[in-house]
């Protein structure tokens, strides 16, 4: 198995949906592209990855969002070193279709007071739906391994959620420390690196806002 010296996740660029909440009103959340400082940021974090891979070949997953796709261009990556695949299952959350301003702030409200794990948006999924489909991602990234070409870095253009749900699957965190997490800032990467070990590990963590609070012995 040619496992990946470095798995990189990064959360897409400021959106017009970040900067002005109205905007789902309007249009499809899958539609939103970036901002000009969403470009600025991508860019940014574009110049980190090129220094990270240098001349090594890349497999890119990318989030079928106008908002990744433009991220992952502002990136700059050599086309010749890369392979690129959409990946619908590292979708952002679907919060509904046409969504009102005010009712989606109220059950964010809710979802904040129930959980973001296990609350349900009325016409959308919840945080355990988005840990099924990416979990389900997952098992067919580590298949890929199978391959002995594999290229040794593995990419995967997203959004905050499926970050922390990626992290939170791969590394058996449990529920509780999910839910005392925060989400990456808009460009931010995370990196999983592998060691001499053969095991996994994450180079910064993700902020914590509260201390978990688990039910059990598992936290």
């Amino acid at each position: 198995m040619a496992r990946p010296r470095r798995i990189v996740l990064v959360r897409h660029g400021e959106s017009v949906g970040n900067a002005d909440d109205s905007v789902y009103e309007r249009e499809p959340d899958h539609a939103l592209a970036l901002t000009e400082k969403g470009w600025q940021q991508a860019e940014e974090t574009g110049k980190r990855l090129r220094e990270v891979f240098g001349r090594e070949q890349v497999s890119v997953y990318v989030s079928p969002y106008r908002r990744t796709h433009e991220t992952f261009r502002a990136f700059h990556l050599d086309p010749g070193l890369v392979r690129v695949r959409e990946e619908p299952r590292l979708r952002e959350q679907d919060w509904g279709n046409w969504q009102d301003r005010d009712d989606v702030r109220l059950q964010k409200a809710y979802r904040d007071a129930y959980g973001h794990f296990f609350y349900r948006f009325a016409q959308g999924e919840s945080g355990a739906d988005v840990y099924d489909r990416v979990g389900n991602f997952l098992e067919s990234l580590f298949r890929s391994f199978e391959a002995p070409d594999h290229p040794p870095n593995v990419l995967l253009v997203t959004h905050g959620l499926a970050m922390r749900l990626f992290c939170m699957r791969w590394f058996h965190w449990t529920v509780a420390e999910f839910e005392s997490l925060s989400n990456p800032g808009n460009a931010e990467m995370r990196m999983l690196v592998l060691g001499k070990d053969g095991r996994y590990t994450i180079d910064r963590p993700f902020e914590r806002w509260r201390d978990p609070e688990p039910y059990g012995v598992s936290g």
